[in-house]
């Protein structure tokens, strides 16, 4: 058993050695992509062929990969009232997504506040499709929807969102970071206009993310970041080669290891899920009945505080979160719990637990000796109280 065990796959995954060896000889290169000369064109060469790779993995051209510095910088680019289809040029209107997106979807993009909407959620967290009929009619709209929760692995419906989103005439974005190398995700099979995506998630550099469009024909008239023709002119900026060459090789593995790796992680989630429920028979499991990624278990129990289990955890030599890991370290209540209508109870004691290709039965033995322990000690307080 290794000295610890990690458990916050959702939130960054460990870097992959082939991703590591990708980057390494990217840093060996003089050159600037754009250059003309030998070295820019080995370079380039580097860029190009991991596009290729980033593209095969989401079933997209190569030439619709737009290389980013994060998935928030790829939703933001894609949070635009300014895509334009051959077939229709006008502006979005509407800004439409569901209640348990990232926060980077949250904030908006482009739009103005008064712009964007609000689609509720069922008790699992997927997205109600009879409200999102009805919103999408009113003017022409962009909708984006996750397709996999950060929190609760949950999976939303997109390819039936995607016929009603296009019928209405609108475009669809799905953020897919969580997604990506541990479900299909391929683009035309989800319908998807515009597709997110970030290397640190499957095993790539930090600092390195995508969007995919589906079409060339999807043409966004003001780019967020204006300057040089890097992109396609769709995101300006010298490329960060050594970040874009561990992606494509992350992605090239990702890809590979395809549906034996899933099959694995979720063999091991239910033993989890099994062990969590056998010790602490009062622990719910959020989204349990709903399909879920494979790797993914977000759980409560009442009288349990999060940042006290995350710390308990932690001393045990364990690494898990309390939900998504974008709010600078502090533990705050879910709002895609609140938007699922759990108890306020519920929601305070949520902890978050995602596997990876590196997770073993070890580190479930591991962590279900410290739940045993943190459960032991709930109960305790628990008949003290009622003492």
């Amino acid at each position: 058993m290794s000295e610890r065990s990690y458990f916050d796959w959702n939130a960054t995954a460990p870097l992959r050695p082939q991703a590591r060896r990708a980057a390494e000889a990217a840093l060996s290169l003089a050159g600037n992509p754009s250059s003309v000369h030998a070295e820019g064109r080995a370079a380039r060469r580097v860029v190009e062929d991991a596009r290729l790779q980033v593209a095969a993995l989401v079933g997209a051209p190569a030439s619709n990969v737009v290389f980013t510095s994060s998935g928030t910088e790829a939703n933001i680019l894609a949070l635009s009232p300014a895509w334009q289809t051959a077939a229709d040029k006008r502006p979005c209107n509407r800004l439409l997504i569901s209640a348990v997106e990232h926060s980077s979807v949250r904030a908006g993009g482009r739009f103005a506040r008064e712009a964007v909407a609000e689609i509720p959620v069922d008790a699992a967290g997927r997205v109600n499709l009879t409200a999102l009929e009805a919103l999408a009619k009113s003017g022409r709209s962009l909708v984006s929807l996750m397709l996999a929760n950060n929190e609760t692995g949950v999976i939303q419906p997109v390819a039936e969102a995607a016929e009603i989103i296009h019928a209405a005439g609108g475009l669809l974005h799905v953020d897919a970071v969580q997604a990506v190398g541990r479900i299909p995700c391929d683009i035309t099979a989800l319908g998807a206009d515009l597709l997110t995506l970030s290397a640190h998630k499957i095993g790539g550099l930090k600092g390195t993310g995508a969007l995919v469009r589906a079409s060339e024909d999807t043409h966004l008239a003001d780019p967020l970041i204006r300057g040089g023709g890097q992109e396609r002119g769709l995101r300006a900026g010298t490329e960060n080669v050594a970040g874009i060459a561990a992606f494509g090789a992350a992605a090239a593995t990702a890809r590979e290891e395809g549906e034996a790796e899933a099959k694995r992680m979720h063999a091991l989630r239910d033993q989890l899920e099994a062990g969590l429920r056998s010790i602490a028979p009062r622990t719910v499991i959020f989204g349990l009945g709903a399909e879920r990624l494979p790797n993914t278990t977000l759980f409560s129990l009442e009288g349990m505080k999060a940042e006290t289990a995350v710390i308990a955890f932690d001393l045990e030599g364990i690494a898990v979160s309390s939900g998504a890991a974008c709010s600078s370290g502090k533990v705050q209540p879910s709002h895609v719990l609140a938007a699922m209508g759990v108890s306020p109870e519920l929601l305070r004691g949520a902890v978050r637990l995602s596997l990876g290709c590196d997770t073993t039965e070890s580190d479930l033995e591991r962590l279900l000796n410290a739940w045993r322990k943190l459960a032991t000690a709930l109960s305790k307080g628990r008949r003290g109280i009622a003492a």
